[in-house]
Formats: C-alpha cells, structure tokens, sequence
C-alpha cells in the first residue's frame, strides 16, 4: 500500500498575523494534531511562491489512514481550536494526497 498524506493549506494574508500563528502551529497545533491523528511523522512550510501560504503536512502508513480523518471526530477539536483561535483571518482547505513514489540519491 502507498503512503497517504493529510496536507491543511493556510492562507494567513495579513503579515502581522504570521509570526504568531507560526509560533502557534509549531507549538501547539502541529504536535497535538500528530500525536491526536496517529500520523507517523508531520512537518510544515511556508511557500516561497506566496509568503501568506502555509502547508502542515501529516505521514501515514496508507492512504485509508490519512482519509479516515476526514470528517472524523478526531479532527472536530482540532478545527474547533483553529477556529476558535484564528477565526476568519485564516482560511484552510484539506487535501488527500498518495505518494506514488519516492527517490533517494
């Protein structure tokens, strides 16, 4: 079976929200989503495209796992807390994705 990822898009368009809601996801969000979802690993970036883009990224061992989250009850706190926290300032889409293949050097 491939490898599925669960990948949140944030879209944080004004700049004097960016630093706090970095600290916010490295310390709180990321490590409670991980640890809540069961995910095998987890990491973010912000694009170099577009500086109001932030990607969270969630591994699991197939694809099966990462689609059981959405809608699931685990993943309803974790919006709450998003919600609750950031409200209309930052906008979110989820995205299912399988890794089709993997190269190392």
């Amino acid at each position: 079976m491939a490898k599925g990822l669960f990948v949140v898009r944030a879209e944080v368009p004004e700049e004097k929200d960016r630093g706090a809601f970095d600290e916010w996801y490295a310390t709180d969000h990321l490590p409670w989503a991980i640890n809540v979802f069961g995910a095998q690993r987890g990491w973010r970036c912000w694009s170099r495209s577009d500086p109001a883009v932030h990607y969270a990224f969630y591994e699991f061992a197939d694809v099966a796992q990462a689609q059981a989250l959405i809608g699931s009850e685990k993943l309803k706190p974790l919006i709450a807390d998003f919600d609750r926290v950031w409200g209309d300032r930052v906008t979110r889409g989820r995205e299912i994705l399988e890794i089709a293949q993997v190269l190392a050097p």
